[in-house]
């Protein structure tokens, strides 16, 4: 069995992205089979991860552990992202950082939100998942402020998207099978 981390990257206050995030897993369950393929949230709002290279409190060096542990037990992964400025939000940023071990060798498939979609953080994310060692799909979802949420701030998708997210979790599963047998 495939363990994909839906990983929502935005710890903004009022964020758009969990609606997003909870769209994304009950049509994840619904497209995929669950005897092959099981799908767990992760917040990031749940990590109260220091910046990377500030020493951390206790409590803080806690959460790095946890957030390590976590994104480890997962074979694949769905980055929801934002754009803010062009780029990835700084704390999802900051929270890659603090990995490399626990992603190596894994696959990842990415949905953002934002005026074009995320499109330019997606890119951005891209260069970063590389580095991470993290194989990339080819096709991701983007939802526009203008189309896909009414008043920039209600999550109404329109239904191609549907078809969109099976696609990328088809190539998800793929790659995340694939990367298996050499892990």
């Amino acid at each position: 069995m495939l363990k994909i981390g839906v990983v929502l990257g935005s710890v903004r206050e009022g964020r758009n992205g969990l609606s997003v995030a909870n769209w994304t897993m009950e049509k994840s369950k619904e497209f995929s089979n669950a005897d092959e393929v099981s799908f767990e949230l992760v917040d990031l709002a749940d990590y109260n991860l220091p910046f990377l290279g500030v020493t951390p409190t206790a409590e803080q060096a806690i959460a790095i552990g946890s957030w390590s542990e976590k994104i480890a037990s997962f074979d694949g992964y769905i980055f929801i992202t934002a754009e803010y400025n062009h780029g990835i939000a700084g704390a999802f940023k900051n929270a890659l950082d603090f990995l490399k071990p626990e992603v190596k060798n894994k696959a990842v498939a990415f949905i953002g939100y934002g005026g074009l979609g995320a499109a330019r953080a997606i890119e951005s994310m891209r260069m970063v998942s590389g580095e991470l060692a993290l194989a990339t799909t080819q096709r991701n979802v983007n939802f526009s402020l203008i189309t896909d949420f009414e008043n920039m701030s209600t999550f109404a998708p329109a239904d191609f998207h549907e078809g969109e997210l099976k696609e990328l979790l088809q190539q998800l599963a793929a790659w995340s099978t694939a990367l298996k047998t050499i892990r």
